[in-house]
């Protein structure tokens, strides 16, 4: 059994419709079990799955996906329509998958979803720091704190599409 690295937790981690999501085949990849598997578990159990929980990605979520070199291509679902699931929806994975190494992955992913959140949060704490002083020094350092916000509001956006 492999050991869960928060750094591959958090490279699986995409963003949708305002969510950060975790999608079923890097979950099946986590779980080491197949997707098939995964999604089987998940339609069998709907009702813990309400949409702020898991939905499936639209035609244009997915090739948005791969315009943005995300996937391959569309192949890699093997013709299956991708579940992305929120945090919510991945501790709610726990009640559906009871291994002891799908229990070990959501306690990962749940410590994972944590840090993104402090990390976030010290961001916020940075801008309102950055905010204070450039009211404090004024014009003097104008230019270079415009370029430290500018850094800073960058990450946290989602990605612009690349492509067509």
């Amino acid at each position: 059994m492999t050991k869960v690295v928060p750094e591959i937790i958090a490279n699986t981690i995409q963003y949708f419709r305002g969510h950060k999501v975790i999608l079923d085949f890097h979950l099946a990849k986590l779980y080491e079990v197949e997707t098939r598997s995964l999604k089987q578990q998940v339609k069998r159990n709907l009702d813990r799955f309400p949409k702020d929980f898991m939905f499936e990605l639209t035609p244009n979520e997915i090739e948005e996906m791969v315009s943005q070199n995300v996937i391959p291509n569309k192949s890699i679902f093997g013709g299956a329509v991708p579940m992305a699931f929120t945090e919510q929806g991945v501790a709610m994975l726990s009640s559906v998958l009871t291994s002891k190494k799908a229990l070990d992955v959501n306690i990962a992913i749940m410590r994972t979803f944590v840090q993104l959140r402090k990390l976030l949060e010290s961001n916020k704490e940075l801008e309102k720091q950055i905010l204070s002083m450039e009211r404090k020094y004024d014009q003097q350092f104008k230019v270079v704190f415009d370029a430290i916000k500018g850094l800073i509001v960058k990450e946290n956006e989602p990605r612009k599409r690349i492509g067509y």
